[in-house]
C-alpha cells in the first residue's frame, strides 16, 4: 500500500514562506495576472483519487520527479500507465520502483526524444498500434534553462522543442486514441516562470537573444496557452477532450541540476533551501487532481496557492494576461502547426 500524497502543510514558519516566495521571484517572477473565476478545488490528496481501473494514461518524463510520482500514483489507483522518456535504462528502473510500491502495477515504458519531431511521430504510431485508447495524456517532461542555447535535430531551440513543440505534436498524434475514450483528458505542465515570460511570435526560437530563464519561461507560457487553446478547439470542434494546465510551484526534482546546474546562482540558492521546498510527490498534486478528479474542469490552470504560488494548498493558479488572449493563442497554434507539420482536425463532429 502506498502513502497518499498530500500538499505541503500551511504551518511552515513565516521566515521560510518568505524565502520560498523570494526564490519564486528568482525562478519565475511575481505572479502578475489573475486567477480566472472557476470553482476552486477542494482540499485534495491522492487518498481522494477515485479508482482509475480500466483507464490508460500516457505520462511524459515519467522516469523521475513529478512524472514518476504521477505514474506511481495512477498505477496505485489501478490505471494502466505508459511512461514515455528518453532513457530506457531509467525507464526500467522506474518500472521496478513502481512495482516495489505497487506490486500489481500495470506499467510499461516507451522511448522517445521529445525534441525530435520524427521520434515523437514514431512514438505516436507505436501507441496507436498498441493501445485501444488513451484516457489521459500528461504532458510533463521538460528541460529548464541550459546555460547555452542548443538546437534540436530539427533546428529548433531545445527548450521550445522539448517542453512545448514535442508535446504539441504528441497530442496531435494521440488525438485518435484520446477520442476513443469516454472521458479523455490532457494535462499540460506549465510553471510559475510564466509570470516572467513573454511570447515573441517573431522569434520563438530565441535566435535574436538567448537568456536561459527567459527562454524557459517562453516555452512554459506556450504550454499554458496550448492547454487553453486545446480546450477551446475541443469545444468548437467536438473533440470531446478536456484540456487542463497545472504547475507544481517549486518542487525538488532534477530540473535545476540538469539545466542551469547546481553551481549556478540559481542552483546554489535552490540547493541551500531545498529541504523547505515541496517534494516531487507534493508538486504532483495539481497534475493528479486535473487528470483524475471528477470536479476538475477543462480550461482551468491548477497549482499551489501560497505566496507567489511556490507552495501551499491546491487551488486555481494565476494566469498571466497574455495566456488568456485567445487571438494570440490561436496565432501561436497556427505557427506551431507550420513549424512542426502537425495538424489537428478543424472538426470531428
Amino acid at each position: 500500500m502506498t502513502t497518499p500524497l498530500t500538499p505541503l502543510p500551511t504551518s511552515m514558519p513565516a521566515f521560510w514562506r518568505g524565502r520560498l516566495a523570494a526564490l519564486g521571484l528568482m525562478l519565475g517572477g511575481a505572479t502578475a495576472g489573475e486567477a480566472v473565476a472557476h470553482t476552486p478545488p477542494p482540499a485534495w490528496s491522492t487518498a481522494d483519487m477515485p479508482t482509475q481501473e480500466g483507464r490508460i494514461f500516457v505520462v511524459t518524463g515519467g522516469t523521475s520527479g513529478m512524472g514518476f510520482e504521477d505514474a506511481k500514483a495512477l498505477a496505485a489507483a489501478g490505471a494502466r500507465v505508459v511512461i514515455v522518456a528518453r532513457n530506457a535504462q531509467r525507464g526500467q528502473e522506474a518500472i521496478e520502483k513502481i512495482r516495489q510500491a505497487v506490486p500489481a502495477a500495470q506499467v510499461a515504458f516507451e522511448g522517445v526524444d521529445l525534441s525530435s519531431l520524427a521520434s515523437v511521430r514514431d512514438l505516436g504510431q507505436r501507441l496507436n498500434a498498441s493501445l485501444p485508447r488513451v484516457d489521459g495524456l500528461i504532458n510533463n517532461a521538460a528541460i529548464m534553462a541550459p546555460p547555452t542555447r542548443g538546437t534540436s535535430v530539427d533546428g529548433l531551440e531545445m527548450q521550445f522543442a522539448t517542453n512545448y513543440a514535442g508535446h504539441f505534436v504528441l497530442t496531435a498524434e494521440l488525438l485518435p486514441l484520446l477520442r476513443k475514450s469516454q472521458a479523455p483528458r490532457v494535462v499540460t505542465l506549465s510553471s510559475i516562470a510564466v509570470h516572467r515570460g513573454t511570447l515573441d511570435l517573431d522569434d520563438l526560437q530565441s535566435t535574436g537573444a538567448y537568456e536561459p530563464m527567459a527562454t524557459y519561461a517562453q516555452s512554459k507560457l506556450a504550454c499554458l496557452m496550448f492547454a487553453f487553446e486545446l480546450q477551446r478547439r475541443s469545444e468548437a470542434g467536438g473533440w470531446g477532450i478536456e484540456s487542463m494546465a497545472a504547475h507544481p510551484g517549486v518542487a525538488v526534482t532534477e530540473l535545476v541540476a540538469r539545466g542551469p546546474g547546481l553551481d549556478s546562482a540559481q542552483g546554489r540558492e535552490w540547493a541551500s533551501h531545498r529541504e523547505h521546498f515541496q517534494t516531487a510527490a507534493q508538486g504532483a498534486i495539481p497534475t493528479l487532481y486535473a487528470a483524475t478528479a471528477p470536479t476538475a474542469q477543462g480550461g482551468v490552470y491548477y497549482g499551489p496557492t501560497g505566496p507567489n504560488e511556490v507552495a501551499g494548498p491546491l487551488g486555481v493558479a494565476t494566469v498571466p494576461a497574455i495566456a488568456g488572449d485567445a487571438a494570440t493563442a490561436a496565432r501561436l497554434w497556427e505557427l506551431t502547426e507550420t513549424i512542426t507539420g502537425a495538424r489537428f482536425p478543424s472538426s470531428v463532429r
